[in-house]
């Protein structure tokens, strides 16, 4: 199928447009800066989401459109609701009015588990507020969806917003981690490849206006995920702090404890790769992506734990 991916130069967005190209599909990537990692196979158009002829015409001819554009980060949604008003709500909106006009098979939205929850904030409002709008295009207009419900995902090409880079860039470049959590927080951490590729299987008439949450295998508490950082590093101190020096009580961007879960009207699926990354060997892919990033910043003493290329 011919498929666009908005957001696709990001990091779960980029990863799903490989994933879908791999499976065959003639994939268009759209965002406001060029992919740095377009393939040959794949065409780039630089468009903004909240321009509506862009998206028209960017969306034309396309049946199936993912849409992954808007912001990502709850920190980033705590700190600027306006402009989240307007990527997260807006966007998706423009984007499902294009894709109705276009007479598109599909709408896949990047949602996300604190839809579930009473934390994560205005960036948890925005994503709620969207579902919605894609059920109701759904219902009036029979746009048919697959709304994908993301948890902690890890990986290459993930900046510092994300938690795991963090952490892992604070271990080589400063020795230290520095985290706010009472250590017992349970986490599914999910490697950004595996949730591409369900992100790819949700295609199957199966998950038509299905709502899927995408997580990982095993849940984690997050005092381990750092002892396993140590652990792989080597000779790292971790600074844990009680979550209210954080913000508030589950710290700066309301995180949940245990589960994200609040009673909420629509149940997902859970779908999970099989086989799967293993979280020690996607961890070592990371700190090298991070080591080569960082070339010439980390200290010598930690560029004797960090993973060879080999």
């Amino acid at each position: 199928m011919k498929i666009l991916v908005t957001g696709g130069s990001g990091f779960i967005g980029s990863h799903v447009a490989d994933a879908l190209s791999d499976a065959g599909h003639d994939v268009t990537v759209l965002d406001r800066r060029q992919s740095p990692y377009l393939r040959p196979d794949q065409r780039f158009v630089e468009a903004d989401i909240l321009d509506q002829e862009e998206m028209a015409d960017a969306v034309a001819g396309h049946d199936v459109v993912y849409h992954f554009a808007g912001i990502a980060h709850l920190d980033i949604g705590l700190s600027e609701p306006l402009g989240t008003v307007e990527q997260n709500i807006k966007g998706p909106v423009v984007a499902l009015e294009a894709a109705r006009r276009a007479g598109a098979k599909r709408f896949v939205y990047a949602s996300s588990i604190y839809v579930y929850s009473e934390g994560g904030s205005f960036y948890r409002c925005s994503k709620q507020a969207a579902e919605l709008y894609v059920e109701e295009y759904e219902r009036l207009h029979g746009l048919d969806f697959t709304i994908l419900r993301y948890g902690t995902v890890y990986g290459p090409r993930a900046d510092d917003h994300n938690s795991v880079r963090r952490y892992l860039h604070q271990a080589l470049s400063d020795r230290k981690i520095t985290a706010f959590g009472t250590g017992d927080e349970i986490r599914e951490y999910v490697h950004v490849r595996d949730a591409a590729l369900s992100s790819v299987q949700i295609l199957e008439d199966q998950f038509r206006n299905e709502h899927v949450v995408l997580t990982g295998q095993h849940s984690m508490r997050f005092r381990d995920l750092l002892e396993m950082v140590r652990e792989i590093v080597g000779d790292v101190e971790i600074d844990l702090r009680p979550p209210e020096e954080g913000g508030d009580r589950y710290g700066t961007s309301g995180h949940f404890f245990i589960t994200p879960y609040s009673f909420r009207p629509t149940i997902a699926k859970k779908l999970v790769t099989n086989p799967y990354h293993d979280m020690g060997q996607g961890l070592l892919e990371c700190l090298e992506e991070i080591h080569l990033d960082t070339a010439g910043e980390v200290p010598a003493s930690a560029e004797s734990h960090a993973p060879s290329d080999g």
